[in-house]
């Protein structure tokens, strides 16, 4: 909004809204959604942003003076709103809220358990087609170092082909004992389920379970005088040993629960949340979110627990944390529901508890000071790669919006056009766009980069928001902003072609320029 003074528009959605819980989308004058919030009461809280603007926090006046519209959504209870409004500032990224840094779809490990000839894979996306999901990780790196150490622990097949039982002989994971060959029908199905059955156990934390189960069936094969297998098993038996000891965490009785520590600076804070499973510290993580700069820990830690639970597959009965999250039963409500049981969210007093948390926090702090040292390094390396960009093509600023266009069709036919943006030198994909052409029929790449140039800068054009090239972006800018450089796929036809449409619309002080192949006119 231009000024604190609340819009009849505005004031007849607030008389509307309902005393029941529920998530709230606000949004400014180009109809972003700049923030998600949710409520116990929806008439009370969305009310409460447009009362008097005195004593209200500084992000809190900002968001105010740029909502011009918002909508709501009614759920049955607090924990709903929890868990929509997580799902929410996701999809949207809002300016406003706290966001997990780079929030693209975490890695799984996922198990097709509804396959004959289950596999054990990594995936970014949940289905509900039955199979068995274990994570979030935080990273690639992450769930692939836990991949291999269950490929080295567990004989089960990597290969994607179909199993029929049939193959002549087995691949060489057998033979090096990855595998137990179901492709050659040298193994029951019967016995490579307990194979998955033993993964799944492992991956759970219930390590104990999987060498009670291993020691039981080498005695069986023992005893029937099958020494291969016995020995197969013993060897598996031992590796899985080696790798609990180095897990187990000393001061740690047998629990389940997710201990999180949380460092801040600025804008940014890390969590690191380590999984403690029976005995043992099966994994740790840390993830990085952005927009914390007015938000005490309460706020932040509920942000992020409720982004982070919202797609984890697995809920322990425990969770403690370093301070008392915001709406605390609210939270547990969310756990709970997610869980099918109850959850405790704690902030321990004393003992190991305590003691888990504070590791985790040093940890956070030491993650976050090695981020930050990467994270300035980009940036100069980043500015120094536009500034070098400026110097070579003469430009009038630092680049800070660059969009690339690039045509192509499928013989002749179908022909799209796709916008790439970078934004301070970094890729903004959710600002990409591909264009269907309209108007151009067979494969003229001049007549559709023409096209393309039009409708994208009519924008500027109907004067839609767009900052000159030169000035600094507003925090919540457009995804319309007028660009500091438009690069073109193409020679000078298409360069010509792009510049023409734009000197039509009276755009004509956008650097532009075309990326052409050796020789190519």
């Amino acid at each position: 909004m231009a000024s604190s003074t609340v819009s009849e528009k505005l004031r007849t959605q607030l008389k509307a809204l309902p005393a029941r819980p529920g998530v709230y989308l606000m949004r400014n004058a180009e109809g972003e959604v700049i923030y998600v919030g949710k409520a116990a009461r929806l008439k009370d809280r969305v009310r409460s942003y447009f009362g008097s603007p005195h004593g209200m926090e500084p992000k809190t006046r900002a968001l105010r003076e740029q909502v011009e519209d918002f909508e709501y959504i009614v759920v049955a209870n607090p924990g709903e709103a929890l868990l929509l409004e997580a799902t929410l500032i996701k999809r949207h990224q809002p300016f406003f809220n706290i966001r997990l840094k780079d929030d693209k779809r975490y890695p799984y490990l996922k198990i097709d358990v509804q396959n004959p000839w289950p596999r054990v894979y990594i995936t970014r996306r949940i289905e509900k087609d039955g199979a068995r999901y274990f994570g979030p990780y935080a990273s690639a790196g992450s769930v692939r170092a836990t991949l291999d150490l269950v490929k080295k622990l567990f004989p089960w097949r990597s290969c994607t082909r179909e199993i029929t039982g049939t193959d002549p002989r087995p691949c060489l994971d057998y033979y090096i004992k990855r595998c137990i060959a179901p492709c050659t029908a040298y193994c029951t199905p019967a016995e490579y389920a307990e194979v998955i059955e033993q993964v799944i156990l492992f991956l759970e934390g219930k390590s104990d379970h999987v060498l009670r189960r291993l020691q039981h069936q080498m005695e069986e094969a023992a005893e029937r005088m099958d020494f291969e297998r016995a020995a197969l098993l013993r060897d598996q038996l031992r590796a899985i040993e080696r790798t609990v000891e180095r897990q187990l965490v000393a001061t740690i009785k047998k629990e389940e629960l997710d201990a999180f520590g949380l460092a801040r600076d600025g804008d940014r804070a890390c969590v690191q949340v380590y999984f403690i499973r029976g005995t043992q510290m099966i994994g740790r993580d840390n993830f990085v979110l952005e927009g914390v700069t007015d938000a005490p820990d309460s706020a932040v830690l509920t942000s992020f627990l409720q982004q982070y639970y919202e797609s984890a597959q697995y809920v322990p009965r425990l969770v403690v944390v370093p301070a008392p999250p915001e709406g605390a039963e609210e939270i547990e409500e969310m756990l709970a529901q997610r869980r099918g049981a109850g959850v405790e969210v704690r902030v321990p007093e004393r003992g190991e508890k305590r003691r888990l948390v504070a590791m985790a926090n040093d940890n956070a702090r030491e993650a976050l000071e090695q981020m930050q040292v990467k994270w300035q390094a980009d940036t100069s390396r980043t500015a120094r790669a536009l500034d070098q960009l400026r110097e070579e093509l003469a430009l009038p600023a630092l680049p800070h919006r660059i969009e690339c266009y690039d045509n192509s069709n499928i013989q002749g036919t179908s022909a799209v056009s796709s916008m790439v943006v970078f934004v301070d030198g970094r890729p903004e994909p959710g600002q990409y766009r591909r264009f269907r052409v309209r108007t151009v029929a067979g494969a003229d790449d001049f007549a559709t980069m023409r096209e393309i140039m039009k409708r994208r800068f009519k924008h500027a054009a109907e004067g839609a928001p767009g900052a000159p090239a030169t000035e600094e972006p507003s925090p919540a800018a457009d995804m319309w902003d007028l660009p500091g450089l438009v690069i073109i796929d193409g020679g000078k036809g298409q360069l010509n072609a792009a510049t023409g449409a734009m000197r039509e619309l009276g755009v004509h002080s956008i650097p532009t320029v075309g990326l052409a192949k050796r020789f190519e006119e």
